[in-house]
Protein backbone atom coordinates (compact mmCIF):
# COMPACT_ATOMS: atom_id res chain seq x y z
CA UNK A 1 0.00 0.00 0.00
CA UNK A 2 0.98 3.50 -0.28
CA UNK A 3 0.47 5.16 3.05
CA UNK A 4 0.45 9.28 3.03
CA UNK A 5 2.23 10.73 5.52
CA UNK A 6 2.23 14.26 7.27
CA UNK A 7 2.67 16.03 10.48
CA UNK A 8 3.01 19.65 11.37
CA UNK A 9 6.25 21.07 13.97
CA UNK A 10 4.60 19.30 17.08
CA UNK A 11 4.78 15.78 15.23
CA UNK A 12 8.21 16.82 12.92
CA UNK A 13 9.96 14.40 15.29
CA UNK A 14 8.34 11.43 15.63
CA UNK A 15 7.29 11.79 11.32
CA UNK A 16 10.83 9.80 10.69
CA UNK A 17 10.09 6.68 12.72
CA UNK A 18 6.47 6.52 11.45
CA UNK A 19 8.36 6.63 8.12
CA UNK A 20 10.47 4.07 9.31
CA UNK A 21 7.29 1.80 10.67
CA UNK A 22 5.36 2.12 7.24
CA UNK A 23 8.33 1.20 5.44
CA UNK A 24 9.19 -1.88 7.80
CA UNK A 25 5.77 -3.12 7.37
CA UNK A 26 6.23 -3.49 3.58
CA UNK A 27 4.44 0.12 2.76
CA UNK A 28 5.57 3.17 0.89
CA UNK A 29 5.70 5.97 2.06
CA UNK A 30 3.88 9.26 0.26
CA UNK A 31 5.83 12.11 1.98
CA UNK A 32 3.23 15.23 2.63
CA UNK A 33 5.07 17.24 4.53
CA UNK A 34 6.11 19.22 6.89
CA UNK A 35 10.05 18.50 5.72
CA UNK A 36 11.60 20.89 8.43
CA UNK A 37 11.22 21.90 12.01
CA UNK A 38 8.87 25.19 11.90
CA UNK A 39 6.67 26.52 14.10
CA UNK A 40 4.09 28.04 11.43
CA UNK A 41 3.96 24.25 9.90
CA UNK A 42 0.44 24.27 10.94
CA UNK A 43 -1.77 20.69 11.71
CA UNK A 44 -4.93 21.81 9.25
CA UNK A 45 -2.71 22.07 6.49
CA UNK A 46 -1.15 18.37 6.63
CA UNK A 47 -4.24 16.84 7.55
CA UNK A 48 -5.44 18.51 4.33
CA UNK A 49 -3.29 17.29 2.60
CA UNK A 50 -3.07 13.23 3.92
CA UNK A 51 -6.78 13.26 3.10
CA UNK A 52 -6.72 14.35 -0.22
CA UNK A 53 -4.15 11.98 -0.99
CA UNK A 54 -6.23 9.13 -0.11
CA UNK A 55 -9.80 10.57 -1.87
CA UNK A 56 -7.45 11.24 -4.52
CA UNK A 57 -6.50 7.91 -4.84
CA UNK A 58 -2.87 8.55 -4.51
CA UNK A 59 -3.06 6.47 -1.08
CA UNK A 60 -4.72 4.00 0.55
CA UNK A 61 -4.64 5.58 4.01
CA UNK A 62 -2.93 8.01 5.91
CA UNK A 63 -1.26 9.04 8.83
CA UNK A 64 -1.40 12.31 10.20
CA UNK A 65 0.96 13.38 13.46
CA UNK A 66 0.59 16.53 15.69
CA UNK A 67 1.22 17.39 19.16
CA UNK A 68 -1.51 15.93 20.39
CA UNK A 69 -3.31 14.25 17.67
CA UNK A 70 -6.35 15.97 18.27
CA UNK A 71 -6.87 18.64 16.05
CA UNK A 72 -5.39 16.73 13.27
CA UNK A 73 -8.01 14.26 13.77
CA UNK A 74 -10.59 16.65 13.68
CA UNK A 75 -9.58 18.70 10.68
CA UNK A 76 -8.68 15.46 8.49
CA UNK A 77 -12.64 14.51 9.77
CA UNK A 78 -13.99 17.52 8.04
CA UNK A 79 -13.51 15.93 4.14
CA UNK A 80 -15.91 13.72 2.88
CA UNK A 81 -14.74 10.57 2.46
CA UNK A 82 -12.29 10.57 5.52
CA UNK A 83 -12.60 8.34 8.61
CA UNK A 84 -9.97 9.59 11.07
CA UNK A 85 -9.08 8.58 14.53
CA UNK A 86 -6.62 9.37 17.03
CA UNK A 87 -5.03 6.18 18.75
CA UNK A 88 -2.91 6.01 21.77
CA UNK A 89 -3.63 1.78 21.98
CA UNK A 90 -3.28 -1.34 19.20
CA UNK A 91 -6.30 -2.49 19.90
CA UNK A 92 -8.32 0.87 18.56
CA UNK A 93 -5.44 0.90 15.81
CA UNK A 94 -6.65 -2.60 14.38
CA UNK A 95 -10.01 -2.38 15.43
CA UNK A 96 -10.82 0.80 14.08
CA UNK A 97 -10.03 -0.13 10.37
CA UNK A 98 -11.79 -3.78 11.25
CA UNK A 99 -14.84 -2.44 12.66
CA UNK A 100 -15.06 1.21 10.87
CA UNK A 101 -13.24 1.38 7.86
CA UNK A 102 -10.53 3.80 8.89
CA UNK A 103 -8.18 5.20 6.66
CA UNK A 104 -6.25 8.32 8.35
CA UNK A 105 -4.72 7.62 11.87
CA UNK A 106 -3.90 10.14 13.75
CA UNK A 107 -1.01 10.38 16.45
CA UNK A 108 -0.41 12.88 19.30
CA UNK A 109 3.82 13.33 19.00
CA UNK A 110 3.64 14.50 22.39
CA UNK A 111 1.36 12.00 24.03
CA UNK A 112 3.23 8.70 22.37
CA UNK A 113 6.94 7.32 22.37
CA UNK A 114 8.30 6.49 19.26
CA UNK A 115 8.23 2.83 20.83
CA UNK A 116 4.31 2.85 21.00
CA UNK A 117 3.96 4.88 17.52
CA UNK A 118 5.71 1.95 15.62
CA UNK A 119 3.08 -0.69 17.44
CA UNK A 120 0.53 1.53 16.29
CA UNK A 121 1.29 1.94 12.69
CA UNK A 122 1.99 -1.71 12.71
CA UNK A 123 -1.62 -2.51 13.97
CA UNK A 124 -2.80 -0.15 11.49
CA UNK A 125 -1.60 -1.06 8.62
CA UNK A 126 -2.19 -5.08 9.11
CA UNK A 127 -5.35 -4.81 9.16
CA UNK A 128 -8.65 -5.07 6.70
CA UNK A 129 -12.22 -3.93 7.27
CA UNK A 130 -14.17 -6.94 8.19
CA UNK A 131 -16.98 -6.15 5.53
CA UNK A 132 -19.54 -7.69 8.32
CA UNK A 133 -22.88 -7.16 7.63
CA UNK A 134 -23.07 -5.12 11.13
CA UNK A 135 -19.87 -3.20 10.33
CA UNK A 136 -21.06 -2.81 6.60
CA UNK A 137 -24.13 -1.61 8.15
CA UNK A 138 -22.93 0.87 10.26
CA UNK A 139 -20.27 2.33 7.84
CA UNK A 140 -23.52 3.29 5.72
CA UNK A 141 -25.05 5.15 8.22
CA UNK A 142 -22.13 7.22 8.29
CA UNK A 143 -21.83 7.64 5.31
CA UNK A 144 -25.78 8.91 4.81
CA UNK A 145 -24.62 11.68 7.30
CA UNK A 146 -21.78 12.93 5.43
CA UNK A 147 -24.60 12.84 2.24
CA UNK A 148 -27.41 14.00 3.56
CA UNK A 149 -25.46 17.21 5.50
CA UNK A 150 -23.37 17.85 1.98
CA UNK A 151 -27.40 17.61 -0.21
CA UNK A 152 -28.53 19.84 2.95
CA UNK A 153 -26.51 22.45 1.55
CA UNK A 154 -27.17 24.18 4.85
CA UNK A 155 -24.64 25.94 6.54
CA UNK A 156 -25.41 27.21 9.84
CA UNK A 157 -23.66 30.70 11.20
CA UNK A 158 -21.43 29.33 13.92
CA UNK A 159 -19.51 33.07 14.17
CA UNK A 160 -16.51 32.24 15.10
Amino acid sequence: MIIALGCDHGGFVLKATVAEAIRSAGHEVFDCGARTLDPGDDYPDFAAAVSQAVLSGSAERAIVVCGSGVGAAIAANKFPGIRAALCHDTFSARQGVEDDSMNVLALGARVIGPSLAQELVKAFLGADFSYAERHRRRLEKVMAFEKSWADSRVMPDRGL
